[in-house]
């Protein structure tokens, strides 16, 4: 049994914080959590009390990322030359994305997820279409890339559910992929479908899950295919959805409907389902994601970075749709901007304050986030849970003279301090115990972007 004494832990359905809390897991479940009365030993450093290693700060439950394209990590800093907008930062992915192969997307990966852990991040939806050689021709292995994420993660310690996505055309009216994009293509759905089916890791830090890239990607009659797979295997179902207007007015166009409507007409939506960004929703399509009970992931620090928009976020959960965070691009990794962001962002859309509490932010970026990703019993710091803790320190120059309950609002990744993940330490003190982190995102960025 591994035990922890938290000077501050935030247990499910609290307001705020309770000081003192004693957490014991085995084998990588919550078995007890304790409020203890009258406290313990001061907070001066992290220490072992008894057999309880002591947790100063504030413990959170894990923080799930629930939008993930990990090679987009080799973007960062490289893609704000000039005006430009989503569409010509898509022209930047792609040199990318051409120059990847299993060996180097390993080891980008590995790197990026490292950088994760090192967030507080013990789970990642990882939205996965690089799936073939630069020419589109399968390796030996046709899903030789998706086993290169699944032996990221379990490198870097963290939970993964591989979404693989399907993504067959270019554009709504069904122009075929070409260039970097015949990579991303299988021919159609069914054949997407059997390589899917053909991909059984049997690592437990990872599930498979499946994705419809986005209207564009996929013909609508074929959305059903997906939506059916998706089903029957009882795994999340993630969509790109209306992130940009030029993707709304393309498909009112074709199919005389917008993104959402779409969707539902093929029976894509469900509470099984995560509609990715959502940022430009009509008042019908809040209703269609509301009354199924699709769930919204948010990514505001990539809307923010791409000047995607701001969507209604208040007005969708209000609606029932479930909130849950990503990081997608990478511009950052830190869900703690990133659920300030959804309170912030809103404040900017109408010019209010108070949109979301401290406790709900908490929620889309734990509990919520690994619901959309398949891992019901992760997210709470409650019996039976799975034991991943992250605590944030309550004493950097970000975080000094806040009360925890504030803390949420004032901490950034570079706050945490330790992250358990299933019971087993990844970070201590700051540092992730198994990979370098700075030095092998050099190295692997360095390896796909030099000329």
């Amino acid at each position: 049994m591994t035990r922890w004494l938290a000077e501050y832990a935030w247990l499910p359905d609290h307001a705020e914080p309770t000081p003192d809390v004693l957490i014991e897991a085995e084998d990588g479940r919550i078995t007890a959590v304790t409020p203890l009365v009258g406290g313990g030993a001061p907070a001066a450093g992290v220490e072992v009390l008894g057999d309880a290693t002591r947790l100063p700060g504030l413990t959170l439950p894990g923080l799930a990322n629930a939008h993930s394209h990990a090679f987009h990590r080799a973007l960062r800093g490289r893609t704000h030359g000039g005006r430009g907008d989503f569409w010509s930062w898509r022209d930047v992915m792609y040199t990318v994305a051409a120059r990847l192969d299993p060996d180097s997307y390993l080891a980008l990966a590995r790197a990026a997820y490292a950088e994760m852990a090192l967030a507080g991040i013990t789970c990642v939806g990882e939205f996965h279409y690089l799936h073939h050689g630069p020419d589109g021709k399968p390796y030996d292995d046709p899903n030789a890339m998706s086993a290169a994420l699944v032996e990221a993660a379990a490198h870097a310690g963290i939970r993964l559910t591989l979404l693989d996505a399907c993504y067959l055309t270019s554009t709504v009216d069904g122009e075929p992929l070409v260039g970097p994009q015949r990579r991303f293509g299988d021919g159609d759905a069914l054949r997407w479908a059997e390589r899917v089916a053909a991909f059984r890791p049997e690592d437990g830090h990872v599930r498979v899950g499946a994705a419809i890239h986005s209207v564009r990607a996929v013909p609508a009659e074929q959305l059903a295919t997906v939506a059916n797979l998706a089903d029957r295997a009882g795994v999340p179902l993630h969509v790109h959805l209306s992130e940009q207007p030029a993707e709304n007015d393309a498909c009112r166009a074709v199919h005389g409907c917008t993104p959402t409507r779409l969707l539902a007409d093929h029976g894509v939506l469900g509470g099984h389902t995560t509609a990715v960004h959502a940022t430009h929703p009509t008042s019908v399509d809040i209703s269609l994601l509301g009354e199924s009970r699709t769930g919204v992931c948010l990514c505001p620090t990539t809307e923010r970075d791409l000047a995607d928009g701001l969507g209604p976020v208040r007005r969708m959960a209000e609606a029932g749709s479930p909130l849950s965070l990503g990081s997608d691009s990478h511009a950052v990794v830190d869900l703690f901007e990133e659920a300030r962001a959804v309170e912030l962002d809103e404040r900017l859309r109408t010019r209010q304050r108070g949109h979301f509490t401290a406790a709900e932010l908490l929620t889309a970026a734990t509990v919520g986030g690994h619901a959309a990703l398949g891992w019901g019993d992760a997210g709470r710091l409650s019996v039976g849970d799975r034991a991943d803790l992250v605590t944030v320190r309550l004493d950097s120059a970000r975080t000094a003279g806040v009360p925890p309950v504030g803390a949420f609002f004032a901490a950034t990744a570079a706050d945490v301090t330790t992250v358990v993940v299933d019971g087993r330490t990844v970070v201590a003190e700051g540092r992730h115990l198994t990979v370098d982190v700075p030095a092998e995102l050099h190295a692997a960025i360095t390896e796909v972007t030099r000329s």
